[in-house]
Protein backbone atom coordinates (compact mmCIF):
# COMPACT_ATOMS: atom_id res chain seq x y z
CA UNK A 1 0.00 0.00 0.00
CA UNK A 2 1.22 3.66 -0.37
CA UNK A 3 1.07 6.21 2.53
CA UNK A 4 -0.72 9.59 1.61
CA UNK A 5 -1.51 9.84 5.09
CA UNK A 6 1.27 9.45 7.57
CA UNK A 7 4.10 12.14 7.54
CA UNK A 8 6.62 10.43 10.10
CA UNK A 9 9.41 12.90 10.02
CA UNK A 10 10.50 16.11 11.75
CA UNK A 11 8.49 19.14 10.50
CA UNK A 12 6.31 17.65 7.69
CA UNK A 13 2.68 18.64 7.90
CA UNK A 14 0.52 15.96 8.64
CA UNK A 15 -2.86 16.20 6.84
CA UNK A 16 -5.04 16.30 10.09
CA UNK A 17 -3.46 17.99 13.51
CA UNK A 18 -4.78 15.98 15.87
CA UNK A 19 -5.39 16.78 19.53
CA UNK A 20 -4.33 20.53 18.90
CA UNK A 21 -7.64 22.33 17.80
CA UNK A 22 -7.78 24.30 21.53
CA UNK A 23 -4.41 25.45 20.51
CA UNK A 24 -4.98 26.67 17.44
CA UNK A 25 -8.12 28.07 18.26
CA UNK A 26 -6.93 30.39 21.58
CA UNK A 27 -3.66 31.40 18.99
CA UNK A 28 -6.45 32.51 16.78
CA UNK A 29 -7.74 34.23 19.61
CA UNK A 30 -4.39 35.69 20.89
CA UNK A 31 -3.16 37.48 17.71
CA UNK A 32 -5.89 39.50 17.59
CA UNK A 33 -5.72 40.94 20.73
CA UNK A 34 -4.58 44.48 20.73
CA UNK A 35 -1.16 45.27 19.88
CA UNK A 36 1.30 44.84 23.07
CA UNK A 37 -0.96 42.51 24.75
CA UNK A 38 0.41 39.65 26.97
CA UNK A 39 -0.95 37.21 24.17
CA UNK A 40 1.05 38.71 21.53
CA UNK A 41 3.93 36.76 22.89
CA UNK A 42 3.54 33.30 22.63
CA UNK A 43 6.24 30.50 24.08
CA UNK A 44 5.16 26.84 22.87
CA UNK A 45 6.96 24.32 24.99
CA UNK A 46 7.02 20.76 23.90
CA UNK A 47 9.56 17.37 24.10
CA UNK A 48 10.45 16.05 20.84
CA UNK A 49 8.26 14.75 18.71
CA UNK A 50 5.42 16.39 20.16
CA UNK A 51 4.76 18.85 16.63
CA UNK A 52 6.16 21.80 18.08
CA UNK A 53 7.61 22.50 14.20
CA UNK A 54 3.65 21.78 12.60
CA UNK A 55 2.21 23.94 15.65
CA UNK A 56 4.13 26.99 14.01
CA UNK A 57 3.53 25.89 10.49
CA UNK A 58 -0.53 26.30 10.66
CA UNK A 59 -0.23 29.01 12.93
CA UNK A 60 1.64 30.43 10.02
CA UNK A 61 -1.61 29.66 7.71
CA UNK A 62 -3.83 31.15 10.32
CA UNK A 63 -2.09 34.61 10.70
CA UNK A 64 -1.80 34.95 6.92
CA UNK A 65 -5.98 34.22 6.73
CA UNK A 66 -6.15 36.92 9.26
CA UNK A 67 -4.01 39.33 6.89
CA UNK A 68 -0.62 38.75 8.79
CA UNK A 69 2.72 39.48 7.32
CA UNK A 70 4.26 35.88 8.59
CA UNK A 71 8.30 35.42 8.80
CA UNK A 72 8.04 31.23 8.01
CA UNK A 73 9.71 29.40 11.39
CA UNK A 74 13.02 30.60 11.39
CA UNK A 75 15.50 28.14 13.61
CA UNK A 76 17.77 30.08 16.18
CA UNK A 77 21.42 30.41 14.48
CA UNK A 78 24.39 33.15 14.64
CA UNK A 79 22.31 34.63 11.26
CA UNK A 80 18.99 34.45 12.48
CA UNK A 81 18.24 38.10 12.74
CA UNK A 82 19.45 38.86 8.84
CA UNK A 83 17.30 35.63 7.98
CA UNK A 84 14.26 37.15 9.78
CA UNK A 85 14.80 40.50 7.85
CA UNK A 86 15.15 38.82 4.33
CA UNK A 87 12.15 36.83 5.09
CA UNK A 88 10.38 39.52 6.00
CA UNK A 89 11.16 41.95 3.11
CA UNK A 90 10.31 38.93 0.87
CA UNK A 91 6.53 38.50 2.13
CA UNK A 92 5.83 42.32 2.29
CA UNK A 93 7.89 43.62 -0.63
CA UNK A 94 4.64 44.76 -2.04
CA UNK A 95 2.90 46.62 0.47
CA UNK A 96 6.50 48.45 1.30
CA UNK A 97 6.69 51.88 -0.06
CA UNK A 98 9.11 53.76 2.11
CA UNK A 99 12.29 53.93 0.03
CA UNK A 100 15.43 53.26 2.00
CA UNK A 101 17.97 55.69 1.89
CA UNK A 102 21.12 54.61 0.02
CA UNK A 103 24.18 56.16 -1.36
CA UNK A 104 24.94 54.25 -4.79
CA UNK A 105 27.33 56.86 -6.23
CA UNK A 106 28.70 60.59 -6.45
CA UNK A 107 31.93 62.58 -4.87
CA UNK A 108 32.60 64.57 -2.05
CA UNK A 109 34.72 67.82 -1.62
CA UNK A 110 37.71 67.53 0.94
CA UNK A 111 37.99 71.28 2.94
CA UNK A 112 36.95 72.47 -0.71
CA UNK A 113 40.34 71.62 -2.48
CA UNK A 114 38.25 69.91 -5.22
CA UNK A 115 39.33 66.87 -4.18
CA UNK A 116 36.66 63.51 -4.16
CA UNK A 117 36.27 60.34 -2.74
CA UNK A 118 34.22 58.04 -4.74
CA UNK A 119 30.96 56.84 -3.35
CA UNK A 120 30.15 55.03 -6.33
CA UNK A 121 29.05 51.62 -5.02
CA UNK A 122 29.49 52.44 -1.12
CA UNK A 123 25.78 52.39 0.85
CA UNK A 124 24.86 54.07 4.26
CA UNK A 125 26.41 52.10 7.14
CA UNK A 126 23.80 49.55 7.77
CA UNK A 127 21.74 49.78 10.67
CA UNK A 128 20.84 48.13 13.85
CA UNK A 129 18.98 44.58 13.69
CA UNK A 130 16.42 46.15 15.92
CA UNK A 131 15.91 49.33 14.12
CA UNK A 132 16.08 47.59 10.55
CA UNK A 133 13.60 45.21 11.87
CA UNK A 134 11.39 47.97 13.73
CA UNK A 135 11.71 50.37 10.37
CA UNK A 136 10.30 46.97 8.22
CA UNK A 137 7.69 46.42 10.63
CA UNK A 138 6.40 49.67 10.84
CA UNK A 139 6.15 50.33 7.05
CA UNK A 140 4.08 47.06 6.67
CA UNK A 141 2.01 48.95 9.79
CA UNK A 142 1.23 52.12 8.04
CA UNK A 143 -0.05 49.76 4.97
CA UNK A 144 -2.64 47.98 7.50
CA UNK A 145 -0.58 44.84 7.55
CA UNK A 146 0.51 43.45 10.85
CA UNK A 147 3.39 41.24 11.15
CA UNK A 148 4.41 37.88 13.23
CA UNK A 149 7.63 36.33 14.01
CA UNK A 150 7.69 32.53 14.36
CA UNK A 151 10.89 31.55 16.11
CA UNK A 152 11.89 27.41 16.39
CA UNK A 153 14.07 25.46 18.02
CA UNK A 154 15.25 28.28 21.08
CA UNK A 155 18.48 27.97 22.31
CA UNK A 156 19.53 29.04 25.71
CA UNK A 157 22.06 32.13 25.97
CA UNK A 158 22.58 32.71 22.11
CA UNK A 159 23.17 36.30 21.35
CA UNK A 160 20.72 36.24 18.41
CA UNK A 161 18.00 35.23 20.43
CA UNK A 162 18.71 38.31 22.84
CA UNK A 163 18.87 40.78 19.80
CA UNK A 164 15.41 39.78 18.51
CA UNK A 165 13.54 39.80 22.15
CA UNK A 166 15.06 43.23 22.99
CA UNK A 167 13.76 44.19 19.40
CA UNK A 168 10.62 43.12 20.28
CA UNK A 169 10.37 45.03 23.58
CA UNK A 170 11.39 47.58 22.00
CA UNK A 171 8.26 47.37 19.20
CA UNK A 172 6.22 46.48 22.10
CA UNK A 173 6.50 50.33 23.47
CA UNK A 174 6.79 51.49 19.96
CA UNK A 175 3.24 50.27 19.41
CA UNK A 176 4.23 48.38 16.36
CA UNK A 177 1.23 45.77 15.43
CA UNK A 178 3.92 42.83 15.75
CA UNK A 179 3.31 39.96 17.35
CA UNK A 180 5.88 36.99 17.84
CA UNK A 181 6.03 32.94 19.11
CA UNK A 182 8.77 30.78 20.28
CA UNK A 183 8.86 27.06 19.88
CA UNK A 184 11.65 24.79 22.02
CA UNK A 185 12.12 22.33 24.29
CA UNK A 186 11.32 22.56 27.85
CA UNK A 187 14.75 23.01 29.03
CA UNK A 188 15.75 25.24 26.29
CA UNK A 189 12.75 27.77 27.74
CA UNK A 190 13.54 27.69 31.07
CA UNK A 191 17.04 28.95 30.29
CA UNK A 192 16.00 31.39 28.32
CA UNK A 193 13.35 32.73 30.71
CA UNK A 194 15.95 32.61 33.47
CA UNK A 195 18.14 34.82 31.77
CA UNK A 196 18.35 38.26 33.43
CA UNK A 197 18.57 40.06 30.07
CA UNK A 198 15.32 38.66 29.37
CA UNK A 199 13.04 39.27 31.66
CA UNK A 200 10.53 40.34 30.01
CA UNK A 201 9.30 37.36 28.05
CA UNK A 202 8.21 36.03 31.59
CA UNK A 203 5.19 37.89 30.85
CA UNK A 204 4.22 35.76 27.99
CA UNK A 205 1.98 33.51 27.21
CA UNK A 206 3.08 29.50 27.99
CA UNK A 207 1.43 26.24 26.43
CA UNK A 208 3.14 23.44 27.34
CA UNK A 209 1.88 20.48 24.60
CA UNK A 210 0.27 17.92 26.45
CA UNK A 211 0.60 14.57 25.27
CA UNK A 212 -2.67 13.34 22.99
CA UNK A 213 -5.78 11.91 24.17
CA UNK A 214 -5.93 8.38 23.86
CA UNK A 215 -9.14 8.98 22.27
CA UNK A 216 -7.93 11.44 19.63
CA UNK A 217 -4.95 9.11 18.25
CA UNK A 218 -8.10 6.33 18.32
CA UNK A 219 -10.02 8.31 16.54
CA UNK A 220 -7.64 9.34 13.83
CA UNK A 221 -6.28 5.89 13.01
CA UNK A 222 -9.76 4.93 12.44
CA UNK A 223 -11.37 7.12 9.86
CA UNK A 224 -7.22 7.51 8.25
CA UNK A 225 -7.54 3.28 8.19
CA UNK A 226 -10.73 3.38 6.40
CA UNK A 227 -9.74 6.15 4.07
CA UNK A 228 -7.10 4.32 2.86
CA UNK A 229 -9.34 0.85 2.54
CA UNK A 230 -6.97 -0.91 5.14
CA UNK A 231 -8.58 -3.45 7.55
CA UNK A 232 -7.71 -3.45 10.76
CA UNK A 233 -10.05 -4.77 14.07
CA UNK A 234 -11.42 -2.56 16.44
CA UNK A 235 -8.94 -4.32 18.87
CA UNK A 236 -6.17 -3.93 16.62
CA UNK A 237 -6.99 0.14 16.47
CA UNK A 238 -6.95 0.09 20.30
CA UNK A 239 -3.70 -1.62 20.53
CA UNK A 240 -1.89 0.76 18.11
CA UNK A 241 -3.18 3.89 19.25
CA UNK A 242 -2.27 2.74 22.83
CA UNK A 243 1.33 2.06 21.80
CA UNK A 244 1.39 5.77 20.55
CA UNK A 245 1.47 6.77 24.19
CA UNK A 246 0.26 10.50 23.21
CA UNK A 247 2.90 11.01 21.20
CA UNK A 248 2.49 12.58 18.00
CA UNK A 249 5.44 11.80 16.43
CA UNK A 250 5.31 8.26 17.39
CA UNK A 251 1.51 8.17 16.29
CA UNK A 252 2.83 9.04 12.68
CA UNK A 253 5.12 6.04 12.85
CA UNK A 254 2.87 3.56 14.01
CA UNK A 255 0.41 4.84 11.26
CA UNK A 256 3.09 4.85 8.45
CA UNK A 257 4.38 1.72 8.88
CA UNK A 258 0.88 -0.28 9.44
CA UNK A 259 0.13 1.35 5.79
CA UNK A 260 3.27 -0.28 4.81
CA UNK A 261 2.84 -3.85 6.02
CA UNK A 262 -1.10 -4.31 4.57
CA UNK A 263 -1.23 -5.88 1.23
CA UNK A 264 -2.63 -4.71 -1.49
CA UNK A 265 -6.10 -5.51 0.17
CA UNK A 266 -5.47 -3.38 2.76
CA UNK A 267 -5.48 -6.67 5.14
CA UNK A 268 -2.16 -8.14 7.16
CA UNK A 269 -1.18 -10.58 9.45
CA UNK A 270 -0.72 -10.47 13.13
CA UNK A 271 2.68 -11.27 12.64
CA UNK A 272 3.55 -7.98 10.11
CA UNK A 273 0.85 -6.13 12.57
CA UNK A 274 3.56 -6.37 15.19
CA UNK A 275 6.37 -6.11 13.13
CA UNK A 276 4.93 -2.67 12.73
CA UNK A 277 4.53 -1.85 15.79
CA UNK A 278 8.22 -2.87 16.29
CA UNK A 279 9.64 -1.11 13.83
CA UNK A 280 8.28 2.05 15.19
CA UNK A 281 9.42 1.70 18.47
CA UNK A 282 13.11 0.90 17.38
CA UNK A 283 12.90 4.29 15.25
CA UNK A 284 11.07 6.20 18.11
CA UNK A 285 14.10 4.97 20.38
CA UNK A 286 16.77 6.01 18.20
CA UNK A 287 15.43 9.06 17.01
CA UNK A 288 14.08 10.81 20.65
CA UNK A 289 15.19 8.92 23.13
CA UNK A 290 19.02 8.81 22.23
CA UNK A 291 18.77 12.90 21.44
CA UNK A 292 16.70 13.08 25.08
CA UNK A 293 19.80 11.88 27.04
CA UNK A 294 22.40 13.13 24.89
CA UNK A 295 22.73 16.62 26.24
CA UNK A 296 21.90 15.47 29.79
CA UNK A 297 24.63 15.28 32.78
CA UNK A 298 26.00 12.20 33.75
CA UNK A 299 23.88 12.99 37.57
CA UNK A 300 20.99 13.00 35.38
CA UNK A 301 21.53 9.78 33.23
CA UNK A 302 22.00 8.23 36.78
CA UNK A 303 18.90 9.54 38.51
CA UNK A 304 17.04 8.44 35.72
CA UNK A 305 18.82 4.59 35.34
CA UNK A 306 17.58 4.40 39.14
CA UNK A 307 14.31 5.21 37.47
CA UNK A 308 14.12 2.87 34.72
CA UNK A 309 14.39 -0.32 37.61
CA UNK A 310 10.95 0.01 38.16
CA UNK A 311 8.45 -1.33 35.93
CA UNK A 312 6.28 2.00 36.26
CA UNK A 313 6.31 5.37 38.08
CA UNK A 314 9.55 5.57 40.84
CA UNK A 315 9.05 6.19 44.09
CA UNK A 316 11.64 9.03 45.18
CA UNK A 317 12.93 6.69 48.48
CA UNK A 318 13.37 4.28 46.48
CA UNK A 319 15.83 6.58 43.36
CA UNK A 320 17.49 8.15 47.07
CA UNK A 321 18.19 4.29 47.98
CA UNK A 322 19.63 3.01 44.13
CA UNK A 323 22.01 6.26 44.29
CA UNK A 324 23.08 6.45 48.10
CA UNK A 325 22.03 9.94 47.36
CA UNK A 326 21.11 12.63 49.71
CA UNK A 327 17.12 13.54 49.86
CA UNK A 328 18.18 17.14 48.96
CA UNK A 329 20.29 15.65 45.95
CA UNK A 330 17.78 13.73 44.72
CA UNK A 331 14.98 16.36 44.78
CA UNK A 332 17.38 18.69 42.60
CA UNK A 333 17.99 16.29 40.23
CA UNK A 334 14.38 15.78 39.73
CA UNK A 335 13.27 19.63 39.44
CA UNK A 336 16.35 19.42 36.57
CA UNK A 337 14.73 16.48 34.78
CA UNK A 338 11.02 17.51 35.27
CA UNK A 339 11.66 21.42 33.91
CA UNK A 340 13.73 19.38 30.63
CA UNK A 341 10.42 17.45 30.08
CA UNK A 342 11.73 13.92 30.72
CA UNK A 343 10.00 13.22 33.59
CA UNK A 344 7.25 14.49 35.20
CA UNK A 345 5.60 14.14 38.38
CA UNK A 346 2.94 10.65 38.97
CA UNK A 347 2.02 12.29 42.99
CA UNK A 348 3.48 13.49 45.86
CA UNK A 349 6.53 11.42 46.07
CA UNK A 350 6.70 9.68 42.71
CA UNK A 351 7.77 10.54 39.05
CA UNK A 352 7.32 8.46 35.97
CA UNK A 353 9.27 9.25 32.26
CA UNK A 354 7.68 11.14 30.50
CA UNK A 355 9.14 10.19 27.11
CA UNK A 356 8.01 7.05 25.74
CA UNK A 357 10.11 3.87 26.08
CA UNK A 358 12.61 5.85 27.40
CA UNK A 359 13.05 3.32 30.07
CA UNK A 360 13.55 0.13 27.47
CA UNK A 361 16.23 2.35 25.94
CA UNK A 362 17.98 2.93 29.50
CA UNK A 363 17.46 -0.50 30.35
CA UNK A 364 19.50 -1.35 27.15
CA UNK A 365 22.18 0.62 28.25
CA UNK A 366 22.55 -0.30 31.25
CA UNK A 367 22.55 -3.55 30.37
Amino acid sequence: MRDTVFVPSFGNRPSVLVGRSEILVGFEESIQSFPGSRERALLILGQRGYGKTVLLLEFAEIAKRKGFIVTSPTVVSKDMPSRILEKLSAEGERYITKARPRITGGSISILGSGAGIDLQGLEQPRKSFAWELSSMCGDLNRSGKPVLILIDEVQANHDSLRQLIVAYQEMVGEGRDVAIVFAGLPAAISSVLNDHVLTFLNRAAKIVLPKLRFGDVELYYRRAFSGLGIYLSDEAIGTAAGEAQGSPYLMQLIGHYLVMAADEDGRMDDSLYAAALERAREDFINDICQTTIAPLSEKDVDFLGAMAQDEDFSEMSGIISRLNWTDSAAQTYKRRLIRAGVIEQKRRGAVQFAVPYLRDYLKRQII
